[in-house]
């Protein structure tokens, strides 16, 4: 059966709304900010991570754009944030679609009125969870939007390690790819295990005790969502060492740092 729609609940903290507080925004309530602030103290840098984060999405899907895809669907979106996926991709080529898909109503009612795309693209969300592809892939707006015969980049930002090994992770994101045409990317980054172990055992503690369970992996862990898949180059790495770019930059003598300071692997694979 499909996973149930997170009720709209403030007094609970809920893992966008904390990661709304991450980046400065505004959407956000005392139960996530208060869960929020646990993990800043045990992790001091949380916001500059998530910061992280969202330039490695912006430059996967900047590169898919440009080497000619078209269709992106986002999931785990998250409450939107200037720019969003479709501001980046659209910058390349304005006729770009996306397709938002997450599972928080607060995300729905402001993806209703933020993310407005160009006029030559479209953009669009669906109401979901990751760990419902039939739902995501049999969606009407899905298939209004997309043409799944051709190549398709599927985002999977942060969201992974919410999804737990019983629930079949790996076989999730491999549905996805399977409806997907050669061609058709995917992105992924996901919290680790292995580049500060220490800290985001403390993490996952936190989070826990709030309600929300992360499964942390390791890189054989986070390799194995790209089996059969083409590694761009330059692999499965540290988020801020793919292909980085002028908008966040790390001086060669702060890399090591950022490794453990932000813990996340990343890649970006494309089906044969």
């Amino acid at each position: 059966m499909p996973h149930e729609l997170v009720e709209f609940d403030t007094k609970k903290a809920h893992s966008a709304r904390m990661y709304d507080y991450y980046l400065g925004g505004k959407d956000n309530y005392p139960a996530d900010r208060e869960a929020a602030s646990q993990v800043m103290e045990a992790f001091p840098d949380t916001a500059q991570a998530a910061r992280a984060n969202r330039e490695f999405i912006h430059r996967a899907t900047r590169f898919a754009a440009r080497a000619g895809v078209r269709q992106f669907l986002d999931i785990g979106t998250g409450i939107p944030t200037e720019p969003n996926l479709h501001n980046a991709v659209q910058a390349v080529d304005p006729s770009c679609r996306v397709v938002y898909v997450d599972h928080d109503p607060l995300v729905l009612a402001q993806a209703r009125a933020l993310m407005i795309g160009s006029e030559e693209g479209r953009t669009a969300y669906i109401p979901a969870d990751v760990r419902d592809p039939d739902v995501v892939l049999g969606s009407d707006t899905l298939r209004e939007v997309l043409d799944l015969s051709q190549p398709v980049t599927l985002n999977l930002g942060a969201i992974l390690h919410f999804v737990t090994d019983a629930e079949g992770a790996h076989d999730i994101v491999r549905t996805y790819l399977d409806a997907f045409a050669p061609g058709s990317y995917l992105s992924i980054t996901h919290a680790s295990s292995d580049l500060n172990p220490e800290i985001f055992r403390k993490i996952v503690d936190v989070y826990a005790r709030s309600g929300l369970t992360v499964t942390l992996r390791d890189k054989a862990g986070v390799a194995r969502f790209f089996e059969g898949l083409d590694l761009v180059e330059p692999g499965l790495v540290p988020l801020h060492r793919w292909r980085p770019s002028a908008d966040f930059y790390i001086p060669e003598e702060r890399l090591a740092w950022a490794d453990k300071a932000f813990g996340t692997w990343a890649a970006v694979g494309v089906k044969p």
